[in-house]
């Protein structure tokens, strides 16, 4: 199978509109039919959930051991990537896709994921910047919830915000636990930045959600005045 067929296999349920999306989708796949057999789809969620352990414990190291643990964290982040975008593309690849067990397994594990990524902040960082921690844990979940109503609206389903996805929001962290190690305090401010332009992004999102709604329920007024007539 060509890798053009391959692509539009595995991405026809869904549109992507972050930034890095053709690059990443042409790394995926070139992975997918590269994965050996032995590892299955739940298999490759369980790396992604060991990426996450990752990361956590580089900030944990970090802040107990030595702050030149946080670079653990980068390859962390690669590792909850490769398990996280491959699961359920592996199980569209080999024909063993399970669209509802898939869709449960992925919102939980992302959720798990971020609470992990603020834990760890909130366990390396001091004073009332821990605060941030938390703020940035509700943000993601908030982002998660507009996901979620706008796939029930739609039918579409979409991850991304814009620009913006999950592979940006890890490169993102990523970089600012790069930049925390030769610059001390500096994740601070940066998981300050982070959290505002989150907050301006869901906060557009929201009312593009409630538009959606809104025609939503037109639609539905009209289809219904349409039947009682009929």
């Amino acid at each position: 199978m060509s890798e053009l067929k391959i692509n539009k296999k595995l991405f026809q349920d869904r549109k992507r509109t972050n930034i890095l999306s053709e690059p990443e989708q042409k790394l995926i796949t070139y992975l997918v039919p590269r994965v050996p057999n032995w590892i299955t789809s739940d298999g490759l969620t369980a790396i992604g959930f060991f990426g996450s352990l990752m990361v956590l414990g580089s900030f944990i190291l970090a802040e107990y051991v030595d702050i030149r643990y946080l670079l653990l964290g980068i390859p962390g982040f690669f590792v909850q990537w490769f398990g996280d975008s491959l699961d359920g593309r592996i199980a569209f690849y080999r024909n063993k896709s399970r669209r509802w067990y898939g869709f449960a397994l992925d919102i939980v594990m992302d959720w798990i994921s971020t609470v992990f990524i603020g834990l760890g902040y909130v366990l390396y960082t001091t004073g009332d910047y821990k605060y941030l921690g938390f703020t940035l844990v509700s943000l993601y979940g908030w982002a998660m919830i507009i996901s979620q109503l706008r796939y029930r609206i739609t039918d579409k389903y979409t991850i991304d915000a814009g620009i913006l996805g999950p592979t940006e929001i890890r490169v993102i962290i990523a970089l600012v636990m790069l930049l925390e190690v030769f610059v001390p305090g500096s994740i601070n401010w940066c998981v300050f930045v982070i959290c505002i332009l989150l907050f301006i992004i869901n906060a557009n999102d929201t009312r593009l959600l409630l538009k959606l709604g809104d025609a939503k329920d037109k639609e539905d007024k009209l289809k219904k005045q349409q039947e009682e007539v009929e």
